[in-house]
């Protein structure tokens, strides 16, 4: 057992830093490349998880092949308790001293303090559309109409989207227009499988026909720069900018049924 001893602290002293501080700068890099170093931004939970992995390999670490009272409570507690000598270790001991008080109270107040903002307001992002809108059917997509047809309303749709809506919407449909950045909320991204595929038709042509104005209260707060299509776009110029958005993202119509 001596000559264990003896043999880690000839390690320590060929080593010159202490082995729990070279942990200590290996978890903090290691934290630093999963918070910044990895895109996309890896979620706070997994990004704990690993850490916590991290802090148990160097504790196994440092248990194994050093004396953790030697390395890591010896000095800790000659730091707190006056041991080490010299004024840069008394200023460092009366910051650590004064800080810990601080971060305690900063804590306590974040929980505690009363916010000034106004609490948010729940808003629907789908509401239910109203009675004369349910059960409409796209005239253009039924199955008695020729494909050759179909293919063509799609066509037609593609050109009234790109006159009137790519702006909002971009060019790739998924939200990223021009004007994107400057509404809020931002447009809808219709490449997302959470929207237009779990609508029907319906929902969209009420949607589109009606705008951000339109909604109804349980919709609102709502700032949305969506205007009123029907005013400016007719009915069948409608059904054909839906026949296009299902056609180019691929995604089909939620039914009734």
């Amino acid at each position: 057992m001596e000559e264990i001893e003896k043999a880690t602290e000839k390690t320590v002293e060929k080593q010159g830093m202490n082995p729990a501080i070279k942990v200590l700068i290996c978890l903090v890099v290691f934290y630093l490349v999963l918070k910044f170093g990895i895109k996309p931004p890896l979620p706070s939970s997994l990004i704990f998880m690993y850490m916590a992995l991290g802090v148990v390999g160097g504790t196994v670490f440092l248990s194994l092949f050093h004396d953790m009272g030697k390395i890591v409570f010896n000095p800790v507690f000659a730091f707190l308790g006056g041991g080490m000598e010299g004024g840069l270790a008394k200023g460092a001991r009366y910051i650590v001293l004064i800080a810990l008080p601080v971060l305690v109270w900063f804590n306590i107040y974040g929980r505690l303090g009363t916010s000034v903002s106004a609490p948010l307001e729940q808003r629907v992002i789908h509401p239910a559309p109203p009675g004369e809108a349910m059960g409409l059917y796209n005239p253009f997509s039924k199955e008695d109409v020729d494909e050759a047809e179909k293919e063509k309303y799609v066509e037609e749709g593609r050109e009234i989207y790109f006159k009137n809506c790519v702006f909002c919407h971009g060019d790739m449909l998924d939200g990223n227009g021009l004007f994107a950045t400057g509404l809020n909320p931002i447009p809808a991204n219709f490449q997302d499988p959470g929207t237009i595929a779990m609508l029907q038709e319906a929902f969209l042509f009420w949607r589109i026909s009606t705008g951000g104005i339109g909604l109804p209260k349980e919709s609102t707060p709502w700032n949305s720069a969506m205007p009123k299509w029907d005013v400016i776009l007719t009915e069948e110029e409608r059904w054909k900018v839906i026949m296009f958005l299902y056609n180019y993202t691929g995604h089909s119509p939620r039914t009734w049924e």
